[in-house]
């Protein structure tokens, strides 16, 4: 298989428990899982050391656990009933069902056609009656800059996919009463079913993406209110304390998260520590924040077959905090050092102060206010 970070195989084994579990790796810089659901076995690649916060297997792998995560009626309705309606229990998880998250279209303009691929993460559906509402979910790791009209074009094909099955239907049956419903497709009377998108941003850095289609725009003031608007529906995990569930594991989800994010031990300690923990929701929260402690006490606890308790995987993340820190400290003491080595080179060389004070701005990729405080300290 040529691609290193995802391969998924059809379902070709006996009935197998859902789980997740260890494999050791033949590629010493990536662990592999091998994750079991229903009849299908799918082996995941989770690179070690990266640059990046996230690397393409480690996407992958959060995506995959929170569909599953996400796909529980329980979860999804607790999610929903917070971002969009402060805790009230508006959606009722015995009232959602699977919906199809697939709204790929062809779109034809003139003699051309073009086909658009789109999937959403988590797709439900709420029944009233013969009407019902579509819930859709899609799951963000990153800051996307063009994400108000990713949700735009998303929600609009599949308002397009309804159209195209309720238009497919009308010419069937033959059932215009005029010639504009046969050019329109639609009776006078057909309607679409609304669509409503929420996206959940999981990442450690603070959201500074447009909210809406005209933050994307450059619009002269005087034409602004003659731009339609399309606002999406946007919650961060970073600044999710104000979001009432009611719902434990979706509540610990987010607030451990973010507790791990701003590094509060004591706030940690205090609240979790005697805590256990399903071994689904300790590796989504383990992916999610980068911690690899949890990730590694979820799968020794599911190949065991039982819960977790957190004390030893936080004494451990905390320990890791810790090395982390002595080794960026470390690292900015060999900067600081280079910094001044530097600068007493080049005035022993005879360098005027603006040439050294380019060069160490070139050289350390310092902003010119923190060269200037190096060359006032040391030069």
């Amino acid at each position: 298989c040529r691609d290193w970070n995802v391969m998924f195989l059809t379902p070709c084994f006996a009935s197998l428990p859902t789980g997740l579990k260890f494999m050791d790796s033949f590629r010493p810089q990536c662990d592999f899982f091998i994750c079991f659901h229903n009849d299908t076995v799918s082996f995941l690649c989770y690179e070690k050391s990266v640059s990046e916060k996230y690397s393409c297997g480690q996407i992958r792998m959060i995506t995959y656990l929170l569909k599953n995560f996400w796909k529980n009626n329980e979860h999804f309705a607790d999610l929903f009933n917070a971002a969009l309606f402060n805790g009230s229990q508006v959606i009722k998880p015995e009232d959602l069902s699977e919906a199809d998250t697939d709204v790929s279209s062809l779109l034809k303009f003139n003699n051309h056609a073009e086909t658009i691929q789109r999937i959403w993460d988590v797709v439900k559906k709420t029944a009233y009656g013969v009407d019902f509402v579509i819930w859709r979910l899609e799951n963000q790791c990153k800051i996307h800059y063009a994400m108000p009209l990713r949700t735009m074009l998303g929600d609009a094909l599949s308002y397009l996919k309804e159209y195209n099955e309720i238009a497919a239907r009308n010419k069937h049956e033959k059932d215009f009463s005029s010639s504009d419903e046969f050019l329109s497709g639609l009776k006078k009377t057909d309607r679409l079913h609304p669509v409503i998108s929420l996206c959940v941003y999981y990442g450690e850095d603070e959201w500074d993406g447009p909210l809406s289609l005209t933050d994307m725009l450059c619009i002269p003031e005087h034409l602004t209110p003659l731009v339609s608007d399309y606002k999406m529906n946007l919650i961060q995990i970073r600044n999710s304390d104000s979001l009432i569930f009611h719902n434990s594991e979706v509540h610990t989800l987010f607030d451990l998260s973010r507790l791990i994010y701003n590094k509060e031990f004591d706030k940690i300690q205090s609240t979790y520590m005697n805590q256990k923990f399903d071994t689904e929701l300790s590796l989504v929260i383990g992916t999610i924040t980068n911690t690899k402690s949890f990730i590694n006490h979820a799968l020794q606890s599911d190949s065991e077959g039982g819960s977790i308790n957190m004390c030893r995987a936080f004494e451990e993340w905390q320990e890791e905090c810790i090395q982390k820190g002595v080794q960026q400290g470390i690292q900015t003491g060999i900067t600081q050092g280079e910094i001044i080595g530097t600068l007493k080179t080049y005035k022993k060389c005879s360098f005027s102060k603006e040439e050294t004070l380019k060069n160490i701005i070139t050289d350390f990729s310092l902003s010119e206010e923190d060269a200037r405080n190096y060359m006032e300290k040391y030069w």
